[in-house]
């Protein structure tokens, strides 16, 4: 729990800065090609993380959510089937140990020092700071070796490196993949 309060104090401010997104946006297409320092990365997108086979409605199959309360116990019991249905989300098998690039918001895990050292990388903005975080196989871990100078929570980047499926839990959520990163480069607003 002080791990989260520290990470919220951090984001909170970030968060007011971040400007032009707002809770809840993805980032618009992409706007570099999927080259980076070391090499090419097959480019991602977050639909590319789940599973074909993976429905997670199936589990609230039969159930009538728009007739429940949110004072009902089956409306309790439904969040919690979800939850976990959610934090135990399969990640896609083929992406084990692919050179991938997917952009994505960061949220910060590890410091040492000032620096971030491992982060979670998110598909929309505020993800696992003000909303329940999305399934597990919508969460990248990444352990990173050098980041940028302008590397800062909740901001957009792009992040190259060699996935693996590694179910995970941290304080902020459960991830399906861990993304060891060769590089980390910040995502540009295409332009209109």
């Amino acid at each position: 729990m002080k791990r989260f309060v520290l990470c919220l104090g951090l984001l909170l401010p970030a968060l007011a800065l971040a400007q032009p997104f707002q809770l809840g946006d993805r980032l618009p297409a992409a706007s570099q090609p999927a080259v980076g320092k070391t090499g090419s990365y097959r480019e991602l997108s977050w639909d590319d993380l789940i599973p074909d086979s993976w429905n997670p409605e199936k589990e609230l199959e039969g159930l009538d959510l728009d007739n429940l309360d949110d004072g009902d116990p089956r409306a309790q019991q439904a969040l919690e089937k979800i939850r976990a249905v959610w934090d135990s989300a399969p990640a896609e098998k083929s992406l084990e140990g692919a050179k991938v690039k997917l952009a994505g918001f960061v949220v910060p895990l590890e410091y040492k020092g000032d620096e971030i050292r491992e982060f979670l990388l998110v598909p929309y903005f505020g993800a696992c700071i003000h909303t329940p975080p999305p399934p597990a196989n919508q969460i990248v871990h990444v352990v990173a070796g050098q980041l940028p100078a302008s590397f800062e929570p909740m901001t957009p980047f792009w992040v190259s490196g060699t996935m693996a499926l590694d179910h995970s839990m941290t304080d902020m959520g459960f991830s399906s993949y861990r993304l060891a990163a060769d590089a980390i480069e910040p995502f540009t607003i295409p332009a209109q």
